[in-house]
Parts: structure tokens; C-alpha cells; sequence
């Protein structure tokens, strides 16, 4: 029996009828530094979004890029002594180049200098000023050129300097300094849009995610006096900044920052849409936008609002993650505590362990602490469990045919494995549960929580107990085979629905434990990872010899 070879699976893979595709977008990335951990972290759960929903049988796509304008790159180009553009350019690259390192598979990677995107920007602002939410104005308040953003009195605070004593002005939600500026600009009606961005919330309370983000927004918009939302400014004279896109049909002012980046994410959808029939075909409105918990108030207050003046759909969700820390600390490249991903992923012999660690120790509602002891504890994790289940089942004594049987012994299955089969018959459901509502941890503890069952129920098996047995010959042999073949069919089962399920956050390690076990990718699919496939299965595929999936490392 253990002769017959694992069958490919006879179901196709079935494709959702929805022709429309989903959008799934990270932030875009201000070009003042260099990447680090944190970036990757965005671009990883963007991309695993992502890939879940392909994996789902989704047309899906996902943005990702670089934000370029605004005064805090100005300045840092002149201090360079470099073009704005040029300037731009170089740090654009570096993030382009780890995010392809990383196997992040973004459909479109934006530059907010692109062509497009000017067209986009300009088209939205006139339909502002069309639908009457912009108007000029003197704005006058606590600016911050770190955050690109005015703050009410209510949000600023006096800090004396600890080196020279004197007090200086600081943001109470970033810790930037702020400087109090007066100024001709245009402004933008957010005011007036504060009750249907209330309404657009209560009539959808998992528009933002976690739950923590989505109350302190909406406290936010239902606050009253100081702490009322009011008026925002949406350009800068072009006296103080140059280096952005221009208000159209007035070059005297340039458009803001925030403004500028949010349509970013119009921009891959296509906008402006020559019809009707054009907009409803696009990816848009966005199924997820990632952000990070710094920048929450820009996609979960301004952007809707500019949306709805805009007469645009909404986003669907909004997650907000957290922060990583080291050692209790923000990762900040001032203070000599950011950690290169490149080194990272050379660390740890490829990108997809690096992967798995982000997104299951990646904080969502509070901030993670990072340690290369973290995620080392990770990787043995996958080496213990998924790599040394895959060498069990394929050592030659247990597995002298070198094959996967077709389906469990003819007894069938017995009380030894009960509990195994009530994990394997739950998994799709409760990761697909957890994924969607950007529970990653839980998602992949659920997984790893059925391979470790698999170990376990393996162990107890004995095995290579069984195998001496059939060797044998005596009067035990037949009922070993069949046990034997039980244990291997359902440790084999257990590799290729954990394998499917984890290919949105290790997809090439988990297209090489696939490929060894036969599964072609037709049949890498969510509707396939359930027990047995869901289908018959025909054609036989002998095991070839594995490579540890998760070797030492040097």
C-alpha cells in the first residue's frame, strides 16, 4: 500500500465571479531616510494581504511607493546639495530594491513624481474646488516640517531642551518640533464633513481596525470646542515651498503633502476614469489600506473627507499597525537603533523567515520589541515543527517507497487521531477568520498549533516501531501497514494545507515543500486546503529527496 503514489487533485481551482479587483495598499514611503524594519513590516502585511486574497481567487492588486514632495524633502535635498529630483531618486531606489529583495509582489511601485499622479492630483483638486471644499484663506498655527502638518494649541506643548534649557514648542502626538506659522494658503471645508465622516464610522464599525484606532477616531471627530475638528490647509505658498505640485491655475501656492500623497492611491486605481463604466471596472474603492498608527488621522479623517467631497467611494478598511521597538525604544536612526533588513534576511539565509517573524510577532494594536534572539526563536520554530515533520515523514525507514499514500489504511481513522482531524478540518476556516480581520498572529499560531499536533500524533505512532513490525512479517504486520499508512497520509495532509495556507507570508519556501509533495499550482489554492483536497485524487507523484527547509545556520 505504501507503494501507491500521492494523485494530483482532480478539482479545478475556482475563481470568484467578481470581476473586480481587489486593492490592497501600503503607505507610501517619505523619502528622508533610508528603509528600515518598520518599512518592511508595511510592505510585508500589505503583501500578505495581498496574496491572500490572490490565494482566494481574487484578481489582486497592491500599491506601493514613495512620497516625495513636500518642505522636509526640500530641505534635506539642499543639505545635500543635491536636485530635489535627484535626491528623490536615489532613496526611491533603495526602497524599491529591499521591497524586491523581500519578495513584496506590488503591482504598481508609485513615486508621487510620476506623470500620472500629477494628473491625478490636479484632477481632484479642481473637483474640490468644483464641488466647493476649497476655498483661500489666512491659516494661522503650530506647524511641524518633521510631520508636514499644522497642530491646534490643544495638541502642542512647551519642552525645555535638555542641552541648552530653553523651551521649545513640541507636538504631544509625534514629539516633533513646531513653529508657529501665519500664512495666505487654501483651505479645505473638513468641518463640514465631520458628522457624515461620523455617520460613514457608526454605520461601518470595522472601517478601521484594530477596535482601539477606530474609537479614538471617531472621539476624535465627535470632540467639541478646542478639540473640535476645524478647517484644514491644503497648500503652501510657493515662497516656502517649491518642491511640490502646483495648486492649478494659481502657481503661487503648491498643493499639500497629505493631499498630494492620499490620491496616490487613486492614481494606481486609474483616476481619473474617463466614465462611469471605467470607475466601476477599477480596483477602486481600496479593500485595505495598511498604515502605520503614526499617520492614522490622515487616512481615517482627511482622506475620507477629501473622498466624500470628492463624490468618491470610501475605503473599505483602514489597519492601523503599531510600532517596533528595540530595546523598549522607538527605532530611530538618530539614536543608533534601527536594524538593516538587508542584513536581516542574509542573517537568517533568505527573506521568507524574516517574513514569518514580522507577521507573527509584528505588533497591531501595541508596539512589538525586536531582537535577532526574536526571530531566531521563530526560525526554530519552523525548522522544529513544519521542517522536521516534512524529514520524519520522508526518512527512508518509515517511508521506504518513498511515496505519500492515497488516503488513510482501510480501518480508516480511530480515536489517535480525533484530535488531529478536528484541527485539520477547522484550520482554513479559523485562519481565513483571523487574516481578514488582521489577527496574523493568531492566524499563524493557529497553523503552527496543527503541525505541532501532527508531531505529536506522529511520536505517538511510533513509527519506526511499525516499520520493524512490517519488516517482520509476523502476524502484526498488516495491522502496521495500515497504521502506518494512516500516520504518513495525515502528516502529509497536514504539510500541504499548512503549506497552502502559509504562502502568504512565506511564499518560497512554501512553493518548494509543494512542489516536493506533487501539489501543482493549480492546486495551491485556498479552495484546496482542506482535507484530502476536497476531490479524489488520480495521478501518482514519487517524493524526491528533500532538503531541509530550514537548515542551521552558520
Amino acid at each position: 500500500m505504501l507503494g501507491r503514489l500521492t494523485p494530483r487533485f482532480l478539482q479545478h481551482r475556482h475563481l470568484h465571479s467578481n470581476s473586480k479587483p481587489v486593492l490592497i495598499t501600503s503607505p507610501i514611503f517619505y523619502v528622508n531616510a533610508v528603509p528600515h524594519i518598520g518599512h518592511l513590516y508595511s510592505a510585508v502585511l500589505a503583501d500578505t494581504l495581498k496574496r491572500w486574497y490572490a490565494l482566494k481567487g481574487h484578481e489582486a492588486l497592491y500599491s506601493t511607493g514613495t512620497d516625495e514632495h513636500g518642505l522636509k524633502i526640500q530641505e534635506a535635498a539642499r543639505k545635500a546639495k543635491k536636485d530635489p529630483k535627484e535626491f528623490c531618486d536615489a532613496i526611491s531606489h533603495k526602497f524599491k530594491t529591499l521591497f524586491d529583495s523581500a519578495n513584496v509582489s506590488y503591482t504598481r511601485f508609485i513615486r508621487t513624481t510620476d506623470a500620472d499622479h500629477y494628473t491625478a492630483v490636479e484632477a481632484i483638486w479642481r473637483k474640490l474646488v468644483r464641488n466647493g471644499y476649497i476655498y483661500k484663506g489666512t491659516h494661522e498655527g503650530w506647524y511641524s516640517i518633521s510631520d508636514e502638518t499644522f497642530y491646534p494649541a490643544t495638541q502642542v506643548e512647551g519642552v525645555k531642551d535638555a542641552k541648552t534649557g530653553v523651551e521649545i514648542m513640541m507636538s504631544k502626538e509625534s514629539g516633533k518640533p513646531v513653529e508657529w506659522t501665519v500664512e495666505e494658503n487654501y483651505k479645505f471645508r473638513l468641518g463640514d464633513l465631520k458628522n457624515r465622516l461620523v455617520e460613514w464610522l457608526e454605520a461601518n464599525p470595522d472601517a478601521i481596525l484594530p477596535k482601539a484606532q477606530y474609537l479614538n477616531v471617531l472621539n476624535t471627530l465627535k470632540a467639541s470646542g478646542e478639540e473640535s475638528l476645524g478647517d484644514i490647509s491644503v497648500s503652501r505658498p510657493s515662497s516656502r515651498l517649491q518642491w511640490g505640485i502646483p495648486v492649478p491655475d494659481d502657481p503661487s501656492h503648491v498643493i499639500y503633502v497629505w493631499l498630494d500623497a492620499l490620491t496616490n492611491y487613486l492614481t494606481v486605481a486609474g483616476y481619473p476614469w474617463p466614465d462611469n463604466a471605467t470607475q466601476a471596472k477599477s480596483a477602486w474603492p481600496a479593500q485595505w489600506h495598511v498604515v502605520g498608527k503614526d499617520i492614522v488621522k490622515f487616512h481615517a479623517i482627511y482622506w475620507p473627507a477629501f473622498l466624500m467631497a470628492a463624490d468618491l467611494p470610501l475605503p473599505k478598511h483602514i489597519i492601523s499597525h503599531a510600532h517596533w521597538l528595540q530595546g523598549k525604544t522607538k527605532m530611530s536612526k538618530s539614536l543608533g537603533n534601527v536594524t538593516d533588513p538587508h542584513a536581516l534576511i542574509e542573517t537568517f539565509g533568505g527573506v521568507d523567515p524574516v517574513r514569518y517573524f514580522l507577521m507573527r510577532d509584528g505588533g497591531i494594536e501595541y508596539d512589538a520589541d525586536f531582537s535577532k534572539d526574536m526571530v531566531m526563536k521563530r526560525y526554530r520554530e519552523l525548522s522544529n515543527q513544519l521542517g522536521n515533520l516534512a524529514l520524519r515523514c520522508s526518512g527512508e525507514k518509515v517511508n521506504a517507497g518513498q511515496c505519500i499514500p492515497l488516503g488513510p489504511g482501510k480501518s480508516g481513522y480511530g480515536q489517535s487521531e480525533e484530535k488531529l482531524l478536528l484541527l485539520l478540518n477547522q484550520i482554513r476556516d479559523r485562519v481565513t477568520s483571523t487574516f481578514e480581520n488582521a489577527q496574523f498572529s493568531n492566524g499563524l499560531e493557529s497553523i503552527i498549533t496543527l503541525v505541532n499536533e501532527a508531531n505529536g500524533y506522529w511520536g505517538d505512532q511510533k513509527p519506526w516501531v511499525l516499520a520493524d513490525q512490517i519488516s517482520s512479517g509476523g502476524a502484526e504486520a498488516d495491522e502496521a501497514l495500515e497504521k502506518l499508512q494512516t500516520a504518513l497520509y495525515l502528516c502529509f495532509e497536514t504539510m500541504r494545507v499548512a503549506g497552502i495556507l502559509l504562502q502568504p507570508v512565506m511564499p518560497s519556501k512554501m512553493e518548494t515543500l509543494l512542489s516536493w509533495m506533487g501539489v501543482d499550482r493549480e492546486h495551491t489554492c485556498w479552495d484546496c486546503a482542506v482535507l484530502s483536497g476536497g476531490k479524489q485524487r488520480i495521478e501518482a507523484v514519487r517524493l524526491s529527496k528533500l532538503q531541509p527547509l530550514f537548515p542551521k545556520l552558520k
